[in-house]
């Protein structure tokens, strides 16, 4: 509960300290010190910054700062002050994205590594109508079975239909997908793995080795020409 403090633009500092002197009612530095186990000068820098949010208030003890949390009803201001800012920020997206589109270049590459790299460019697959997949291996699936089950509902859902050009050794092992259709490629395709996309106006390259790593680029004609290598596979490869 506390670490959602966070939502509010609080540091793990901030929230550390804050959960701190809450749980103990009013607190000295020293308690704080001790049940935080940050260093003073830390504390004190954030309770500087906790106070001039408005977060703590501190009253003077034998000419000693006691420090306690405010009445909660300031975290709820806050909330509501950042729920009207996202509400004012909200109406300025679309002219945000209308200068986003107007200095697109033409050729756009993006390099995207790790896991959160790999979901990435899946998520964004969603927005087109069709993949076209070279030298799937089923690797995301079975990476992250958690990400792909509740991913590919929203892939079924959207209507996004899979062409897929498997490597060969996947024919032991493969389960059709509803908007899945499949084709094997030969066994001199199978090596390292790595898989190709092709959507809308993108093409990806993965690579599902060691390191996790995508490369992304948008760009109308290679798309369309990789689409074309991609049928002539197609028409080549066996069910």
């Amino acid at each position: 509960m506390i670490e959602s403090l966070k939502t509010l633009g609080l540091t793990e500092g901030e929230v550390k300290v804050y959960s701190a002197i809450l749980n103990l009612g009013t607190a000295t530095i020293n308690k704080i010190h001790e049940k935080t186990g940050l260093e003073r000068r830390t504390i004190y820098d954030v309770i500087n910054k906790l106070i001039e949010k408005g977060f703590v208030s501190y009253t003077l003890q034998d000419k000693r700062k006691v420090y306690q949390c405010s009445p909660p009803n300031k975290l709820f201001e806050e909330a509501r002050k950042r729920q009207e800012e996202l509400k004012e920020f909200e109406k300025q997206i679309p002219e945000i994205e209308k200068i986003f589109r107007s200095k697109k270049p033409e050729i756009k590459a993006e390099t995207f590594r790790g896991e959160e790299g790999i979901k990435a460019v899946w998520e964004d697959m969603l927005n087109s109508n069709a993949v076209y997949w070279i030298g799937s291996g089923r690797y995301v699936p079975k990476m992250f079975p958690i990400f792909f089950i509740h991913w590919n509902k929203r892939r079924i859902k959207k209507k996004v239909k899979w062409f897929n050009l498997l490597r060969h050794e996947m024919r032991k092992e493969i389960e059709i997908m509803p908007l899945e259709y499949i084709k094997f490629l030969p066994k001199e395709f199978s090596g390292n793995p790595t898989v190709t996309a092709i959507y809308g106006n993108k093409v990806a390259q993965f690579l599902f080795g060691d390191f996790l790593f995508v490369f992304l680029i948008e760009s109308k004609e290679l798309a369309e020409n990789y689409k074309r290598y991609f049928n002539y596979l197609w028409k080549l490869a066996k069910k």
